[in-house]
């Protein structure tokens, strides 16, 4: 059974964090940041997953201006020929009065990449690109959680800026109040354990 610390109902800004028992290679030990959640389903983005294509290779103009490492994320099995860039407004930005941006929750924005860069790096902590995305049919995502698949936390909005090197899987789970922080520390591969 999972801890009521870390099964708290989806919505947008909160993370889903693989739990060790789920298996499937697009999955195993992510980090999804939800965007949206609703009627219609759900959306999010893995953020611990650094690929190996440049930025610079995809989208030029934004290469500078993304955080480092200027890298494309893998977001998700879900339209993996698009890209979505997600990023984080400064403490003295209105997330919600910002051009060019949709408001997530918070702090975090979603940003069309149809815009000039320029126009919004000042306004911006950092910003990250997603190639494809990840999500669930409507009730989907509760059939998911009730089978003890996912952890749902909140989330932190420099979550999608931690440096890819960092295990942002064992750092979300390690922030939750004790006794829920020992998921953390459950093996990758209970059979090697």
């Amino acid at each position: 059974m999972i801890h009521p610390d870390l099964e708290r109902p989806p919505a947008a800004g909160m993370l889903l964090i693989a739990a060790p028992a789920l298996t499937d290679p697009h999955f195993r030990r992510t980090v999804i940041y939800l965007v949206a959640h609703g009627a219609d389903g759900t959306v999010g983005v893995v953020v611990n997953r650094p690929s190996e294509t440049g930025v610079d290779a995809v989208l030029p103009a934004w290469a500078p201006h993304t955080t480092r490492p200027h890298i494309v994320y893998a977001g998700g099995p879900v339209q993996t020929n698009s890209a979505m860039c997600l990023g984080v407004c400064r403490p003295e930005i209105d997330a919600r009065s910002l051009d060019d941006t949709i408001a997530v929750t918070g702090s975090v924005v979603l940003i069309d990449l149809d815009a000039e860069p320029a126009r919004l790096v000042g306004s911006l902590l950092g910003m990250r690109i997603y190639a494809g995305r990840a999500g669930w049919e409507n009730g989907q995502l509760t059939e998911e959680i009730e089978q003890e698949a996912w952890y749902v936390v909140p989330g932190h909005p420099t979550d999608l800026l931690v440096p890819a090197a960092d295990d942002l899987w064992f750092t979300a789970l390690r922030r939750q109040r004790w006794p829920a922080s020992l998921a953390a520390y459950e093996p990758f591969d209970l059979e090697r354990n």
